[in-house]
């Protein structure tokens, strides 16, 4: 003998002796979809209860079913939304066959590839064998993350050398587009980064010449329109995004402002900013100026200085370094910031990436952990060594993340990913720049 209960119910689900009324589920995750916020009470007052009768057990399946259909607005809700900052990663591809598992494509928005080379004037994949891999395993990841961007990133420091070669004149140009636009069909990727240090400059050894102020536009015109075509063709959105650098010169030996309608977004590289030629010990990643010494380099003075070049500030795209710079000063100092700096080079301690730098140094081997408030910069010192450290940490991204929101910035990037692997910072942007 059963007991029954009666009850009214809006979703008829499968059960024992019971058909499915297919129109009422559908029409309640369509409604999900848009991300509408269900009741248990809404479809009721929808559309007319349906008396059923149903054994208790059935009863309390039923009842697990229809709760999770009602969360069904807050899983479809979620995956619809995006980031409104994006967050842009470099993937070092220089270091062979790359480890995509320790990437967590759900905390990017762009994977930047670093990087194409050019020979002969064109874009070329140096190590194809692995970069075909490598492209293949970071694609891979738009399956957790489907609005994940995977792109090509052309020169670096070391790559710069032929670019103004490549660009100098239209035929140069054309060839040189149809080259990258190339490799971004080939592969399925999704744009272009360009990342020439730096026009009209010499660099780490660059061909450079004054008409690559004009050229640097040009370039960036032609790539945008091979870009079009192939958009038009495979009816995919695709990006064009250039790396620059964050310092006031960088303005003189462009023209940012016409360059800035081409582009999806303009990376400031705000790091890297200690120069050794001034033989001063400074930050490398630093906010804001310091009030220990006198410089024009921080990211604020970077933002500052190409929005008045006219780049639009949801265009531009704060630096975070992963890595830190070491120096060694010529006498212990109590105000260490701004003392000289020794002509030895050091590399470790200190001037590996993020991971090691808090899991090795903060506090240990000598190494005490100070904070430039003025600059919102943190670093460290070993007085016994004369040893400073220079870096980004949860703390300076937290004010970099806080800058990016209340200046109305496009978001940030960092280089490079394998230098955090316990992803320290990249949990920290990712909190900060929450939906």
């Amino acid at each position: 003998m059963y007991e029954y209960q009666q009850i009214n119910v809006a979703i008829v689900v499968r059960g024992p002796r019971f058909p499915v009324v297919r129109r009422y589920r559908r029409f309640c995750v369509r409604y999900a979809r848009h991300g509408n916020k269900l009741s248990p009470y809404f479809l009721v007052e929808l559309i007319p209860p349906l008396r059923i009768l149903v054994s208790m057990k059935a009863c309390l399946r039923l009842l697990f079913i229809v709760t999770f259909m009602l969360s069904l607005p807050s899983v479809f809700a979620q995956s619809s939304r995006h980031k409104k900052y994006v967050i842009i990663g470099y993937v070092g591809g220089y270091h062979g066959l790359y480890d995509s598992t320790m990437v967590h494509p759900e905390r990017l928005t762009h994977i930047n590839y670093a990087f194409v080379v050019i020979r002969n004037n064109r874009a070329y994949l140096e190590h194809e064998k692995t970069d075909t891999m490598n492209f293949r395993n970071l694609l891979k990841l738009k399956k957790i993350n489907p609005k994940l961007k995977v792109l090509i990133s052309i020169g670096g420091w070391g790559g710069s050398k032929y670019f103004s070669d490549a660009v100098f004149t239209d035929t140069a140009r054309r060839g040189f587009a149809a080259s990258a636009v190339a490799i971004v069909k080939k592969y399925g990727l999704d744009g272009i980064d360009i990342d020439w240090e730096y026009p009209n400059d010499i660099g780490a050894g660059n061909i450079y010449r004054p008409e690559d102020k004009h050229n640097y536009t040009l370039m960036f015109r032609q790539l945008r329109l091979d870009l079009d075509t192939l958009q038009q063709q495979t009816g995919r959105s695709l990006s064009l995004t250039a790396a620059v650098g964050g310092f006031s010169r960088f303005i003189t030996l462009t023209e940012m402002g016409d360059v800035a309608k081409y582009l999806d977004y303009v990376s400031l590289m705000t790091y890297d900013l200690a120069d050794d030629t001034l033989h001063m010990v400074l930050h490398h990643t630093n906010l804001y100026a310091s009030r220990s010494y006198k410089t024009l380099c921080s990211a604020d003075f970077a933002v500052k200085d190409f929005e008045a070049a006219g780049v639009p500030a949801d265009k531009l795209v704060v630096g975070v370094a992963f890595y830190g710079h070491t120096f060694v000063a010529v006498d212990s100092a109590k105000t260490i910031l701004g003392a000289r700096t020794s002509p030895i080079h050091i590399n470790r301690p200190g001037g590996g990436g993020y991971t090691f730098i808090k899991d090795s140094l903060i506090n240990r081997k000598g190494f005490k952990y100070y904070r430039d408030e003025d600059a919102k910069a943190p670093y460290l010192y070993n007085d016994s060594l004369r040893q400073f450290v220079t870096f980004d940490d949860e703390w300076s991204v937290k004010n970099k993340c806080k800058y990016v929101k209340s200046n109305h910035l496009g978001g940030v990037m960092f280089w490079e990913y394998a230098t955090d692997k316990k992803e320290y910072l990249l949990k920290e942007i990712d909190k900060d720049l929450a939906y």
